[in-house]
Parts: structure tokens; sequence; C-alpha cells
């Protein structure tokens, strides 16, 4: 990531609910409507960001993410929202951190191994590891007191009585995975793979296509099961929006901060 406070970084958020809640933190906010999206430029925590909803899909993270450097001039891109658990022990109300990204739905074999982005000789694009270290870090600190971070009522509702940080494969895809059979198949072709998403393999690309930094931390709403219909607005607002936004916050209270800028 660049040195300078003053190139802005981008939060892009999954959720209407995750990103009313970093605009209520934004005193500052201006909002610049570019590509059908609003993008709302200000400060958090002293740092110049630009905080956006994506829309659910890879095009349209991926849309986002091209804007986000065009426009933008982004010096990193943060990537947080919800995704449903595959691995053994990746529980609801745990955190994922990626490491590597994949598209599980991309396959144009023979000409190209199944689920490499063709042309790049990439399958799995790597997360940027100082910044993925740092809001793994913060996330376990803020997941080892979960009542003061949510509430003694919404702990018990949800049984979070114990969230975890896992590092590792985060996979994407245009599917919303809710069913058993489905995250078995996923399961059983890429045994690595923490959990499942919609968009952020998408933003790991063009990432590496422009060499911006980019991290992933996604909060285990489901295990993308059959049960993975349950509360999920409520678990959105009561959890999800509160995990990033906290992670977010705390991250972002680490790094170097400048005199405020303007875009």
């Amino acid at each position: 990531m660049s040195d300078s406070p003053r190139l802005p970084i981008a939060i892009v958020a999954a959720m209407h609910e995750e990103l009313a809640a970093l605009l209520a933190q934004m005193p500052d906010e201006q909002r610049i409507h570019v590509a059908g999206r609003d993008y709302w430029v200000g400060h958090l925590q002293g740092q110049l960001v630009v905080a956006v909803l994506s829309r659910i899909g890879k095009v349209a993270a991926a849309t986002t993410a091209t804007v986000l450097m065009e426009r933008f001039g982004v010096r990193a891109i943060v990537f947080t929202g919800v995704a449903g658990g595959l691995a053994p022990g990746v529980d609801v109300g745990d955190v994922v951190v990626a490491t590597k990204l994949l598209q599980h739905d991309l396959d144009a074999s023979p000409i190209f191994p199944k689920y490499e982005v063709p042309l790049t000789g990439h399958a799995r694009f790597a997360a940027d590891t100082a910044i993925s270290d740092a809001l793994a870090v913060v996330a376990a600190d803020l997941l080892s007191d979960p009542v003061t971070l949510l509430g003694e009522k919404v702990v018990e509702d949800f049984k979070l009585t114990a969230p975890k940080v896992h590092r590792g494969l985060l996979v994407s895809g245009d599917r919303f995975v809710s069913t058993s059979a489905e995250s078995e198949a996923l399961r059983l072709a890429l045994p690595d793979a923490l959990a499942v998403e919609m968009e952020g393999a998408a933003v790991a690309q063009v990432c590496h296509d422009y060499g911006v930094p980019f991290a992933a931390v996604r909060t285990i709403s489901d295990r993308a099961d059959d049960a993975a219909h349950g509360d999920f607005t409520r678990f959105v607002s009561a959890v999800a929006s509160r995990y990033s936004l906290a992670v977010i916050d705390a991250w972002l209270a680490t790094l170097p901060t400048d005199a405020p800028a303007t875009i």
C-alpha cells in the first residue's frame, strides 16, 4: 500500500446496512455519483476514504473496483461483507480474512486449467499480506469479547460465544450457495476453501491488474447449506455490520495520518 495518506483507501461494502454504519461515522462525507453508484468520500479515523456499495455479483464488483482506481486513485481496497462457511469449524459469527481468492465458477478448460483466469496464469489471486495481517489482528482482538461488541442478547440469540478468525482461501461465484449439496460439491472440489461469497475474487483480479493492494474480511452468516436462509437480514444488521465497522475502524486507527485531503 502506498505510504501517502493523501491517497484514499476504498472501503467496499456488500450490504446496505454495512455502508450505512460506515457513513454514520464519516461526518464530512460527500457523494460522487459514477456508473450508477454513489461513492462517499470523507474521513474515518483521520484517513481519507471512499466508501461504496458494490452491488451483488462479480461483474458489479469488478465495475466498482475499476471506478475506484480510475476515478479516485485509491491506494488500497478493502472488501467487507458476509460469506457462507465451507470448511469444518468455520462457523456462524466467525470472521474469514482472505489470503487468496478464487472464482469457483470459472472453467475455461480444456484450453486453460479449471479456475484459471485465461491469459493471466492465475487461478488464485493473493490478498495483500500486510493489510490482511493487520485486519486479522484487530478482528481477533474484537472477537475476544463479543458481548462488548454486540451485546449479550445478540450473542445469545446467534450463539456467538466464541467467534474465531480464520485465514485462507475465499472463493467467489455468481451463485448464492444455499444447499448442502452445493456446499459439499465445493468442499470436494476445493478442500482448502474456507468460505464462499459472490464478489471478492473478481475485485482481487482487478486489483492484480492495476497493482493495487486488496484485502477481504468476511463475516460468516451461514454454513452455505439448507439452513442458509435463516434470519439473514437480522444477522447482517445485528452482527455483520457491527463487525465490519469495528474491524475497519480499528484497522484505520493503526495507520499514519496526514492533513485532510480532498479528491
